[in-house]
Order: structure tokens, then sequence, then C-alpha cells
């Protein structure tokens, strides 16, 4: 899962990408259906192609619109099992980028007998996108945390006027970019694969498109993995806020544990969580600048860059980095992330899918008090402020959050890592409950722990195993954490990582 606001990135207007259209027409010698796929510009290994869905499924016969694909074929094309269909994420992230990028998506084995097919959702990158106003996207991006009724007045303003001018950029596709018109898009790419079963593999948000399309089409599925899952079960704000601030509180206090007792910590002996806490007030003052250039870094950016704590790899940093906030000289360190743009397609997708009502400042002071009392170190998540985001949206919510009812799929593997800080590890419990799916549990850091998203040979394993032959781990498996890096959220090397 992203969030919108993340380091306040900056935001470029998506316009339409030259793509090849599909005709319906039949390209049996291959065995892979309708699509007609054309070298990508980049890389000749790697196929480009588009097929043509209805802008609104409820109108079959009506507007259609473009998704696209990218495909790296089976390497061994005479051991070829079919297609597997992948989306790293978002809301917003790009599978055409990923899969055309070139690089290895799946394992060795895995990649020798299947098709790896990226896509880009709806309103994303290639496929037809959603249209907004730059300056006014950025705006958006760069609101601060409100701390009165006005400061929430204003956020609402801009998140109304970003709508308005974004659907009447796009037109009607503004208002059909939920999760269950993605479910039937995949079925339509399935379909015009020539892929009597779908094998998927979603990471993070697309693990929310592949729970609904097991509930829609469970009856169609061969394999489905999805690592690092949504819980749209999570009914309140505070549901929200809370599971994902202590995800991000006990990841700090490994962090601050390991520089107590760690010679080697820049801020060894000082007492971390001390330090931490007084940056935090001063955030809250108006009083930490950046010493390099002098510029306000209030809470929520202080937040940002303590979010490295969630990744091991990162700690030796962070503490260099919060040791030169203390002392006010430059670090030596280079910054632990620098931002990466956002895609505005955010906004309606998010607000679409989820109904989390913050009625008014106090409603929202109100939920950020309760979680800072849970969570003292680190008082609030970054992915929080993703609840504002749809505060003053004029649009409806068409696919709001409930549990999972999933009657006629096969066997599904979902992948958890205990630590996650993006999608924490009880949503993929509740979800893999939920669905019945087998759970297998990485008890280390990171979020995306399959394929190129992480190197656990145990995770992997049970992946390709599942994917190649069907069959599932007997009982839940857990792996032990290998120490080794991982991809987190993209914030700490800035790569787009799976969110």
């Amino acid at each position: 899962m992203r969030s919108r606001y993340l380091w306040a990135a900056a935001v470029a207007v998506v316009v339409a990408s030259a793509v090849t259209v599909v005709s319906v027409t039949a390209n049996a010698e291959d065995g892979r259906g309708s699509v007609d796929w054309k070298p990508c510009p980049d890389d000749e290994k790697v196929k480009c192609a588009s097929i043509t869905v209805p802008l609104d499924w409820s109108n079959p016969d009506g507007e259609e619109i473009d998704i696209a694909l990218a495909m790296q074929p089976a390497t061994e094309p005479e051991s070829r099992i079919g297609s597997i269909l992948m989306n790293p994420g978002g809301p917003g992230g790009s599978g055409v980028d990923k899969v055309a990028s070139g690089l290895p998506i799946v394992g060795e084995e895995v990649a020798k007998r299947f098709d790896v097919v990226g896509f880009d959702p709806r309103g994303v990158n290639k496929s037809t996108p959603i249209k907004c106003d730059a300056a006014l996207a950025e705006e958006a991006n760069k609101m601060a945390m409100p701390t009165n009724q006005d400061e929430f007045d204003k956020v609402a303003d801009v998140n109304r006027r970003l709508a308005e001018d974004c659907r009447e950029r796009t037109g009607p596709l503004f208002d059909h970019v939920d999760n269950l018109s993605v479910v039937e898009d995949m079925d339509a790419i399935r379909s015009a694969l020539g892929e009597e079963k779908l094998n998927f593999l979603g990471y993070s948000y697309g693990t929310l498109m592949g729970q609904q399309y097991a509930e829609k089409y469970g009856d169609r599925i061969r394999t489905m993995v999805l690592d690092s899952n949504m819980d749209h079960s999570l009914a309140t704000p505070g549901e929200y806020m809370e599971t994902g601030t202590a995800a991000f509180e006990e990841n700090f206090v490994a962090f601050a544990d390991w520089c107590d007792t760690t010679k080697d910590c820049a801020l060894n002996g000082d007492g971390t969580r001390d330090v931490y806490a007084k940056l935090r007030e001063s955030a809250k003052a108006g009083e930490l600048t950046d010493p390099k250039t002098g510029d306000p870094i209030d809470f929520e950016a202080l937040s940002l860059i303590a979010f490295a704590a969630n990744n091991p790899e990162m700690w030796d940093k962070l503490d260099d980095q919060l040791k030169a906030l203390r002392d006010h000289k430059p670090s030596a360190t280079e910054k632990l992330a620098e931002p990466e743009e956002v895609n505005e397609p955010f906004q309606p997708i998010w607000c679409q899918d989820w109904d989390y009502q913050v009625k008014d400042f106090e409603d929202w002071r109100s939920l950020n008090a309760d979680v800072a009392e849970r969570h003292p170190n680190v008082e609030s998540s970054p992915y929080n402020r993703n609840l504002l985001s749809c505060v003053g949206y004029p649009g409806e919510t068409t696919n709001p959050q409930r549990p999972l009812e999933i009657d006629d799929a096969p066997s599904m593997l979902m992948v958890g890592s205990r630590h996650d800080p993006s999608t924490p590890y009880p949503w993929s419990t509740t979800a893999a409950r939920q669905s019945g799916a087998s759970l297998v549990t990485y008890e280390g850091y990171g979020h995306g722990l399959y394929g190129f998203a992480g190197d656990s040979d145990c995770v992997n394993k049970a992946v390709e195993s599942y994917l190649i032959d069907q069959t599932t781990p007997a009982d839940d498996l857990t792996c032990p954490a290998d120490g080794k890096s991982r991809t987190t959220t993209g914030l700490t090397d800035g790569s787009p990582g799976p969110f």
C-alpha cells in the first residue's frame, strides 16, 4: 500500500501513452489468446500491448478504455504452463513499468514455465489515465497536517477542488476506478490471454485485487499468491490507524533497543527514545530545522525520516540522521529517501474503495490522540494521512469495506511479514482467516517478500511450489528471518517497490 502523502511528492500530469490497442483476433499459434504483442520500446525481449474494456462494466456496450499490459515471455516455451498476471500494488502502482523494466519478477524456475504479465489498473500510467492539473495536485499532496478546524477545512477544500478538476479533465472514468471494476478488467485480461484459469501474483494493494477477484470469479482461478495483504474488513478509521501505527511503534522500539546496545550506533549512550522524543516535541513546536537548508521540519516530516526504522538495513543511517538533527549539523549520510512521484489515481481509487469518515478537526484530533497514547514513541504512522484524502471528496464510495466471502476458489497462498509497516501482519492473518488461504509468515522485516521484492529462500520455495505444482503447505508455514536486505516501501532507497 502506498500513501498519497509520503514525502509530499511532486505530482505530474498523467497523459495517455501510445500503446498497441488489441484487436480481438486469434493468435493461437503461441497459445496466448487475442493479445497483439509488440516489442516494448525500451527492451525488445519484453512485449507490450493493451486491451479494451468497458469504462462502466454495468454498461458493457458503452464507452471503452485501454488497459496496458507488458509481458516477460516464459524462458522455456516448450515447458510453458501459462501466464501469471501480476500487480505490484498502489493504489496507482504500475505493473507495466515493473515488468517492462526487464528485471526478474519471479524465480528462475517459475520464469521458465510462465509468461509474466504486468498490467496498469484503469486510471493508472499507460492505461487510460486519470488526468489532473499538476499544480493543484501538488498543492493537495503538500498540505500540512491540520492543527485546527480552519486548516482541516482547507484540506477539505483542496481535496474537493482536486477531485472536481480531475473529474472534468478525465471524464466518466474518474468515477469508475474502484477495485470491483479492476476485478472485471482482470477477468477480461485472463480471457484475452487465452487462459481458462487465472494465475495471479499480487502485492500490497494488488492483494485486494486478488481477494475480490476470488470472491467474484473463484472458479476461474488456478493459483493465486497474495503477498503483504490489505484487510478490507477494517471498519473504522481508528482500526486503520491503530494497526498501522502499532507496526511502526514496534519497529522503532527495535531500532532504539539496537542503538542503545550497539557501540557503533551514533546515539549509543544517549538514550535513543529520549533523543527522538525531544526532536518530536521540537518539530511539533516549529523549532526543528534542516541543518543544511534551515527549512523547518514538522512532525510529519520527522516521522517520515524515522520511518526508516522499519528497515534494519537503514538503521546505521537513521541513527546518523537523528544525531545530525539533534546537534544541528549536516549529516554525513545522504538523505534516507528522495521523493517519489505519486500518480493522481490515488484519491479516486482510495475514496471509492474505503469509507472512512473523518467529520471535522476534533474527530481527527481525537483519533490521533488515541493512537499516540498507545504508541508513545512514534505517536503516528505516515500512512494515517491516507484518511485525510477523502475529506471533502465529492464522490461515492462504491466498494466499501466488508469481510471477505470466498466460496468456490481453490486453495490460495498468502504471504505476510511479521514486521511489515505498510500492510501490517494482522491484516494478512485476517485476510487468510476470512478466505481460508494458507498463510506463509516471514519472521523478519519488509513489505513484499516473494520474487523481486525479497530473497527469503523459505518464502520463495513455498510460493514457487504452489505456482508450479499447485501445492500449499500442509499447515501454515513460518519462515525465519534471514537478515537480508528487503524492499520495504520505496522510502529507503528511492526505488518504486511494492506498496
